[in-house]
């Protein structure tokens, strides 16, 4: 028989309970006399798990659930970066006088994680998170400290172009026209990074072949990738598995964003390449905004009208950043039998060339579908490289070519 007692209870959230195999806890009492205690388990940089105690009202409850649920599958830096406003985003309507309940949800959790660095990165070894550990009084360490080298160029201050690559939805083939943008730019002379800005989707290490790969942390700066001269970054060079989902909100991916843009040594660059996810949501936004004044916009459509629909949203989108639109490519554009010769347009004609004409934009061109490219894009392997003589190849140079000539333009 059930009792009424137990069964009035509420249920507490799963994040919620004293964790066996944490490499972190600690437990603080607020002014308001609640207490809350934390327990994480980090793992390769990232917080795998995170739970909580309190003893509060069911306004701590709501905050340490919030906290620990925005933690859970960060990285380390980028959980430690959370604020009370984040917390607090995810909780509309939260009573005023309760937010302080916020703050030391936000504040335990800080605490946690120096409690693990402190336990597996002592200041007196590790640069990486001295200032953290400096604000809690961390005895300096006697003797010679080493230090390991910081790179002399970091950020993207040695960057002299910046070139976001849109589209108004997804499957349209943007990624691949970013990547082999950027390899087209590269074998023409100019240093160039590409930044894989989906969150959500990564593709940059597919198509590059770095499946698996990760990126280290030098000092204060985190070293990109490389493949084929093109520094490369990706939230897929982070994750402890090439298939694990990275499950967050909008505070947490506009501080990644942020981590990706303004903490990674690019060093001196032509061009930084950014691939955008699909849309005019959190993250093209979030971009556009963090980036300081890209150079200009490539809009990537296919040629049927419920992708054209999209791409002008992109056009309004950009219009209202005062962003440039260094034109539209019509990517998928027809398929070419290769036994008769004969032209089928699979997705229809000329959404892009329209689009373009209808805005006074420049038209970049027309890519044809080549199984090609995604064979390449599968294997990881450079399709301008290996079939540069193919009419999809010629139509990303063309592509290229109009692209710099609409950055001089603009200079």
């Amino acid at each position: 028989m059930s009792d009424p007692a137990i069964d009035a209870q509420p249920t507490l959230p799963g994040v919620f309970g004293p964790m066996r195999g944490a490499n972190g806890n600690v437990r603080i009492t607020g002014p308001c006399g609640d207490t809350m205690e934390f327990w994480i388990n980090i793992q390769d940089g990232r917080i795998h798990r995170c739970t909580f105690t309190t003893d509060g009202c069911s306004s701590s409850l709501a905050c340490g659930t919030a906290t620990c649920t925005m933690a859970s599958g960060a990285p380390e830096a980028v959980a430690f970066e959370l604020q009370p406003e984040d917390v607090l985003a995810l909780l509309p309507g939260f009573p005023e006088a309760e937010k302080h309940c916020a703050l030391l949800a936000t504040n335990t959790l800080k605490a946690a994680i120096s409690d693990y660095r402190k336990k597996n990165c002592p200041a007196e070894s590790c640069a990486s998170c001295a200032k953290e550990c400096d604000t809690q009084k961390v005895p300096p360490a006697t003797g010679p400290v080493p230090v390991p080298p910081v790179p002399t160029e970091s950020g993207l201050s040695g960057v002299k172009h910046k070139i976001v690559v849109l589209s108004g939805k997804g499957g349209v083939g943007k990624s691949t026209v970013a990547a082999n943008l950027a390899m087209s730019l590269t074998a023409q002379g100019f240093k160039v990074g590409l930044l894989d800005a989906d969150l959500h989707g990564p593709s940059v290490p597919m198509l590059f072949g770095l499946v698996g790969a990760h990126v280290e942390q030098i000092g204060e700066w985190v070293q990109p990738a490389e493949a084929n001269g093109i520094k490369l970054m990706s939230v897929g060079f982070m994750l402890e598995h090439p298939d694990q989902a990275v499950i967050i909100r909008g505070p947490l991916k506009i501080k990644m964003l942020e981590q990706m843009l303004h903490e990674v040594s690019w060093g001196e660059l032509d061009y930084l390449v950014v691939d955008c996810p699909p849309g005019t949501g959190d993250e093209p936004l979030s971009v556009c905004q963090l980036i300081g004044s890209p150079d200009g916009a490539v809009i990537v459509t296919t040629p049927q009208e419920i992708a054209a629909a999209d791409v002008r949203k992109s056009v309004q989108f950009c219009r209202k950043l005062d962003l440039p639109i260094l034109g539209i490519l019509e990517n998928m554009s027809g398929y070419a039998c290769p036994k008769c010769g004969e032209t089928v347009h699979l997705f229809g004609q000329n959404g892009g060339f329209k689009t373009a004409e209808k805005y006074n934009l420049a038209f970049l061109g027309r890519i044809p579908i080549d199984p090609s490219v995604g064979i390449c894009a599968d294997a990881g392997r450079s399709f301008l490289a290996t079939h540069g003589e193919s009419v999809s190849a010629k139509a990303f140079e063309t592509a290229i070519e109009q692209i710099l000539f609409a950055l001089k333009k603009e200079f």
